[in-house]
């Protein structure tokens, strides 16, 4: 049940991605995510001994940067389909490694973004691994609402601010629980307010190295779903940072926070695209196995209309997205509602699928025997995370 068993004259380079990035999903991801998963205590999740930082390496060792690199003699298109085949294929293995996969490029982003030769060398390292710092204890999804108001100010105290002081900028604050890679990281894509001294409230992106003095981290989040995709506040007591850290002004934060925004959602639409998948494979699999009246369930009717309407769902949401992030590649300025359909659609899609593929496994879907219920609550805190999908929606109608 494959999604490339549906697809059309796929490259050389397509094709043998597609073979890489799902072999390294199934050996690799999918066993360190159940047992990443099965750990009570998630410090145990990034402690030195953990399966964790083999995953990380031979993640690395597959290259798969070079398919989307600005330097890439890839067209843009040929690099937005590699893009959703990767993407849907780590988010099949494992939907927590895949996003922090994902996450712990930003900083190297940002760097490229700026075009400064000597942030790109900083911020570029293989081994630095990164987070997207944008969230904070009494800001979350409003931080979208607001980006883009033009003459309204975000309601509320900002929970970490950078103030200019003479050359630097001085961090103080915090970020709140949910900062991806937060325990990890070694480096921030950090979005937070500024003052610059002139008495106005604005926001701006800059580049943070966390092994600097002042730079504190939480715990390691206790949550429902995603286990293995580390997560922690980080703290900022008297940073100081060069000025030039700043890559995001905050004339320019609305413009590139969008471009930002819909590169993340975008990549979200990809991964739970992956997820549907997998809890559709299973779905069917254990179908065909599990005997009931005599018969494999798969041969029941109510089964079978089950597993159809699953598999609508999964394709509709794969045509979704690759749709947009293709269309997305190509044009300036790209649309944030377009990755928002995508995101919201194939995060309810995974979820909706992962809960009729427990109905399949009946009772044995609740069992933690059975790999289903793990993707029934990684999806469902999919539709939480990168901004509620709620909230989403209704900045993106806005759009319309």
């Amino acid at each position: 049940m494959a999604s490339i068993d549906y697809e059309v004259e796929l490259s050389d380079a397509e094709r043998a991605a597609r073979e890489t990035v799902h072999k390294f999903a199934e050996e690799v991801m999918r066993p360190a995510g159940v047992v990443l998963d099965a750990m009570a205590d998630p410090r145990d999740v990034i402690a030195k001994e953990s399966i964790l930082w083999e995953v990380f390496e031979k993640h690395r060792a597959l290259g798969l940067d070079e398919f989307t690199a600005p330097n890439s003699d890839l067209a843009p298109a040929q690099q937005a389909r590699l893009r959703c085949i990767i993407s849907e294929e780590l988010g099949w293995g494992d939907a927590g490694l895949a996003i922090s996969f994902g996450v712990a490029g930003f900083p190297r982003m940002m760097a490229q973004m700026s075009g400064k030769p000597e942030l790109i060398e900083r911020f570029s390292a293989d081994d630095c691994i990164g987070c997207w710092a944008g969230t904070e204890p009494d800001h979350g999804s409003d931080l979208i609402y607001y980006m883009n108001r033009q003459g309204v100010e975000q309601p509320g105290r900002p929970n970490c601010i950078a103030r200019k002081d003479g050359d630097s900028f001085v961090l103080s604050g915090q970020k709140a629980a949910w900062v991806s890679n937060g325990t990890i990281a070694k480096a921030a894509a950090m979005f937070c307010a500024v003052d610059m001294g002139d008495g106005k409230r604005a926001d701006a992106g800059f580049l943070v190295p966390l092994d600097v003095p002042g730079v504190s981290k939480g715990k390691p989040l206790n949550k429902i779903g995603q286990r293995a995709l580390n997560q922690g506040e980080i703290f900022f007591d008297h940073v100081r940072i060069p000025a030039e850290y700043m890559v995001i002004p905050p004339d320019a934060y609305g413009f590139a926070t969008q471009i930002i925004l819909t590169t993340a959602n975008g990549g979200m639409g990809s991964i739970f695209v992956g997820v549907a998948q997998a809890a559709l494979d299973l779905a069917v699999g254990y179908a065909k196995q599990r005997v009931q009246g005599g018969v494999p369930i798969f041969q029941h009717q109510n089964v079978k209309m089950r597993l159809f309407k699953m598999f609508r769902q999964v394709h509709a949401a794969r045509a979704l997205s690759r749709q947009v992030t293709l269309y997305n590649s190509i044009n300036v300025p790209s649309r944030l509602h377009l990755a928002v359909a995508s995101k919201v659609t194939s995060t309810n899609t995974a979820f909706e699928v992962a809960s009729s593929a427990l109905q399949i496994f009946g009772g044995n879907g609740l069992s933690r025997e059975y790999p289903i219920e793990k993707l029934l609550r990684d999806a469902r805190a999919s539709m939480i995370e990168d901004g509620c999908n709620d909230l989403l929606s209704l900045v993106a109608a806005e759009s319309l």
